[in-house]
């Protein structure tokens, strides 16, 4: 038996609900060498800005139990770049390509989005609200109600693409943050990004990391990640959700889902192993097959029951 592991988040569908995270597959086709691309559910390119971002300074990544801090600080080429040299090439692949949008104002979101309306293909556009090792913007957006609905508001008005919202863990109220970014235009949302972290170098005696904070990913976040995804599906239940951090498993996926997510990010694994994401994917294919579903839809929010 064969299952149906297609699923919808608003009117972007995908073959399978298994996503690669923006910021740990680069563009994809670093990852070409390692697996079948057009077998996921999509992937989502690095942050893209209105103009080339150099990044945080160095060291830019730390090692932590069960985790990885980083602080790249969104470096990217630009979206011209990205139009010119790599969506020739990205969009040959056959994978839906989700786009991740930043910038410092609501208007260079919204530029940014307008200038990959030019992208023939492109699946759809992911704003970034929540980098927590950005200075300007990033996490800014992220915190309040009203600042995330100024942004996707923006971006909204700019284009006719699928858009997601990436929000981030650490806020006062992220059901409001969730509700508000809907209500602005959002037909999904993505959560949750990294959670702000740091080190500190006993030989130097100073903060390990370039920039200071860094977000922290991976197994260590899950628990955080799987409780936020479970309070917005509860609170805006209908709404469809990416849901990520620190999945590493078909198991740890399948949790996701049960909580009511509709698809899952696969970030910090893919860096320990690039073919972490179709693991993932093949793991629920035989978890549906042994467990007789028929259509893997059926689990989503499953272990809410009654709550």
């Amino acid at each position: 038996m064969r299952s149906d592991l297609t699923t919808a988040l608003g009117p972007l569908t995908l073959a399978n609900p298994v996503v690669l995270a923006s910021g740990t597959c680069g563009f994809g086709l670093e990852l070409v060498p390692y697996l079948d691309l057009k077998r996921l559910g999509a992937l989502t390119v690095k942050s893209l800005t209105l103009e080339p971002w150099p990044g945080n300074p160095p060291p830019r990544l730390a090692e932590t139990p069960a985790g990885l801090l980083n602080a790249i600080g969104l470096e990217n080429p630009g979206v011209s770049y990205f139009l010119e040299e790599i969506w020739p090439v990205l969009r040959r692949q056959g994978v839906p390509v989700i786009a991740s949008v930043a910038g410092r104002t609501p208007q260079e979101y919204a530029a940014v989005a307008e200038r990959l309306g030019e992208a023939e293909g492109l699946a759809a556009l992911e704003v970034n609200i929540s980098c927590p090792n950005v200075r300007e913007g990033g996490a800014l957006f992220g915190s309040r109600p009203e600042t995330a609905a100024a942004v996707v508001a923006a971006v909204r008005r700019r284009t006719r693409l699928p858009l997601l919202v990436k929000l981030a863990p650490m806020v006062t109220d992220l059901a409001a943050v969730a509700r508000a970014a809907v209500e602005a235009g959002a037909d999904a949302l993505s959560l949750v990004n990294t959670l702000p972290g740091m080190a500190i170098d006993l030989t130097r005696r100073r903060p390990y990391l370039g920039n200071v904070v860094g977000g922290l990913s991976g197994p260590a976040i899950k628990p955080v990640a799987l409780r936020l995804v479970w309070e917005v599906a509860g609170a805006l239940p209908g709404v469809p959700l990416l849901g990520m951090g620190g999945i590493s498993s078909a198991a740890d996926a399948l949790e996701f889902i049960l909580a009511g997510a509709r698809a899952v990010g696969i970030g910090t694994a893919t860096l320990i192993n690039p073919g972490a994401a179709l693991a993932v994917l093949e793991g629920l294919e035989d978890y549906c097959r042994q467990n007789g579903i028929t259509r893997l839809a059926e689990l989503v929010g499953a272990a809410r029951g009654g709550a």
